[in-house]
């Protein structure tokens, strides 16, 4: 993620200058070896990214690229910050500032479905990139000042429980249609594969509660899914908001 500047100061790879523009053998710029990258990572997986497959994609040599990133890591947060461009930006919530957070919630989960590896870098530490900063400056203004978000500390509580909700379900969900690719079983497959050894295990009735959640339990879509969870983080707030 950083190179040093030569006078002691790491440079991060968001203020680093970009190399000058040679046109032969290939082109090559941040812009195209990010478009490249993602477009990897989306037909083949997160795994499948590397700095020589990616300039194998551009028709250029791998150390050409060290020009332009010192690290696979900070090919990473560029990808990740490329996506955070497509979110769109929240709109000042006024006094909607559940609607402000639901949609962010669903614009996150929608760059997530497009691309199913983002998931896979969300949480821990933030990427910090000029994308995901305007993403951040966006959503902690829509708050600021909405009814009961009267000091920072509230507006980024809020903000938090909604990205862990989010994060959380968008990585569930991810990591559910990888499983679907690996094993090649859907949904319904898996279910019928499973069935005789789940009914076995719940027929001993050492699991009464299980049993009551497998047959009694609502077969909700991952749309609906999603939504109902966040109406209960969005309740959470309201709730803790009117103490």
């Amino acid at each position: 993620m950083r190179e040093d500047a030569g006078d002691g100061e790491p440079t991060l790879v968001w203020e680093r200058p970009e190399p000058p523009s040679r046109p032969a053998p290939s082109p090559l710029s941040r812009a195209r070896i990010v478009k490249a990258a993602i477009e990897l990572a989306d037909a083949e997986g997160l795994e499948a990214v590397s700095l020589r497959k990616v300039a194998a994609a551009l028709d250029a040599g791998p150390m050409r690229l060290y020009r332009y990133l010192a690290t696979k890591e900070e090919l990473l947060d560029l990808m990740v910050d490329a996506v955070y461009g497509e979110i769109p930006r929240p709109e000042p919530a006024g006094g909607d500032w559940r609607g402000a957070l639901r949609s962010l919630a669903h614009h996150t989960r929608r760059a997530a479905l497009r691309h199913e590896w983002f998931a896979e870098l969300l949480g821990g530490r933030p990427h910090l990139g000029p994308e995901e900063l305007a993403n951040l400056e966006a959503s902690l203004a829509a708050l600021r000042g909405a009814p009961g978000f009267d000091d920072i500390d509230t507006v980024l509580r809020a903000l938090e429980t909604v990205n862990a909700y989010v994060i959380g379900a968008i990585r569930k969900e991810s990591a559910e249609a990888r499983a679907e690719r690996a094993t090649g079983l859907n949904e319904r497959q898996w279910q019928r594969a499973f069935g005789p050894y789940i009914e076995r295990m719940l027929a001993t009735g050492r699991y009464p509660t299980v049993a009551e959640a497998v047959r009694e339990g609502g077969d909700t879509d991952p749309d609906a899914a999603f939504d109902t969870g966040l109406d209960w983080v969005l309740d959470g707030i309201a709730a803790r908001l009117a103490r």
